[in-house]
C-alpha cells in the first residue's frame, strides 16, 4: 500500500454521499455544519442546486454531480458511467447492474443514462476529511469504505446503508469498518425515522428542532439513540435482523405468495411502518473520544 494520505481532518464538515432531495443535507445545514453533497442522479442534483441555492452562494455547501465508482485502472479516457435512473423510486438509482435487476423484481423500472464518474478519493484530498460522513449510493457505499484506506485521518462517525440479502456481504461490511479503525457500531431502523427526535442537548453542534421527513436518514453521532455495540455485538444484532430477511425481506418466504405479500402489508398496517424495513448501520472511530 501506498504512504497515507495527510488530508486535512474538518470537524465541521460532513459528507451526504447520496444527497437525493437534500434530506439530510438540509439537517446537516440547520445544524451549522459545511456539506459535500453527492449526487448521480442530474434531475435529483438539479433540484438540490434550487433547493439548497443559498447555501451554495454562501460557500456552506458544495454539489458534486456524478457517481462514485471502483476506479478502473489504464481506463483514464473513460469519465462517464451507465447509471440506472429508477423511474419508479427515484431514490432506487445505481451504477450497479445487480441492484437495477433486483429493484425490477420488485416492480420498479429504469432509465439507463451515461453520468460523470467521480473519485471518491481524489475529493477527500480537496475537500478534506470530514467529521461524519453518511454514505447512501445503492451497492456502491463499500467503494467509498475502501477510498478511505488511503487515508491517515478517518471520519469520526461514518454510516452505510446495510446489506440486507447476503448476511457474508453484512459481515465484510463490518469487518471493513473494523480494518480502517471503527470499533463501536449501531444498526438503526431505517423505516421510522420520522418518529426520530432530535434530543434538546445534542452533542452534534447543538439543538436545531429538526422535523425528519420522509426519505431522510436521521441523528447521526453522539446523538443516536441506543448503546454502540463491539464488532461481535453489531454482527449477533444482524443474525437476529437477517432472520426477519428471510420471512418478510425482499426475497422472503412470505414474499413469494399473494397470502404471504398480504400478511406482509396487513403487518406494515398494524405497526405504521414497512415490514421488515432496512438499516443503516453507524460507525464511531476508535481515535473519538
Amino acid at each position: 500500500m501506498s504512504e497515507a494520505n495527510h488530508a486535512m481532518k474538518r470537524p465541521e464538515l460532513i459528507y451526504d454521499v447520496g444527497m437525493h432531495k437534500g434530506e439530510d443535507t438540509d439537517y446537516y445545514l440547520k445544524k451549522g455544519f459545511s456539506v459535500i453533497g453527492f449526487e448521480a442522479d442530474p434531475d435529483l442534483a438539479a433540484y438540490c442546486r434550487d433547493r439548497l441555492s443559498d447555501a451554495i452562494e454562501n460557500g456552506k455547501l458544495i454539489i458534486v454531480e456524478g457517481a462514485i465508482a471502483e476506479p478502473k485502472s489504464g481506463d483514464d479516457e473513460v469519465n462517464t458511467i451507465k447509471f440506472y435512473k429508477n423511474t419508479s423510486i427515484s431514490v432506487w438509482g445505481t451504477v450497479d447492474a445487480d441492484w437495477a435487476r433486483r429493484n425490477e423484481v420488485l416492480g420498479t423500472s429504469s432509465e439507463v443514462i451515461e453520468v460523470p464518474i467521480v473519485d471518491f478519493a481524489a475529493c477527500l484530498e480537496k475537500h478534506g476529511v470530514p467529521h461524519y460522513c453518511k454514505i447512501d449510493i445503492e451497492g456502491m457505499d463499500a467503494v467509498c469504505l475502501r477510498a478511505l484506506r488511503r487515508f491517515e485521518h478517518k471520519p469520526d462517525y461514518i454510516s452505510i446503508e446495510s446489506e440486507k440479502v447476503s448476511f457474508e456481504k453484512l459481515v465484510e461490511e463490518v469487518n471493513l469498518l473494523s480494518e480502517l479503525g471503527y470499533d463501536r457500531f449501531k444498526a438503526v431502523q431505517q423505516s421510522s425515522i420520522e418518529h426520530q427526535r432530535e434530543p434538546k442537548d445534542s452533542k452534534e453542534h447543538g439543538y436545531a428542532g429538526y422535523q425528519f421527513g420522509m426519505g431522510s436518514s436521521g441523528l447521526f453521532g453522539e446523538d443516536l439513540p441506543g448503546r454502540w455495540m463491539d464488532d461481535e455485538q453489531i454482527i449477533n444484532r444482524y443474525k437476529t435482523v437477517f432472520r426477519r430477511y428471510r420471512v418478510f425481506g425482499d426475497c422472503g418466504v412470505l414474499r413469494k405468495t399473494y397470502p404471504g405479500k398480504a400478511i406482509i402489508k396487513a403487518l406494515s398496517i398494524l405497526v405504521r411502518r414497512p415490514i421488515p424495513g432496512y438499516y443503516d448501520t453507524h460507525a464511531k472511530h476508535a481515535g473519538t473520544r
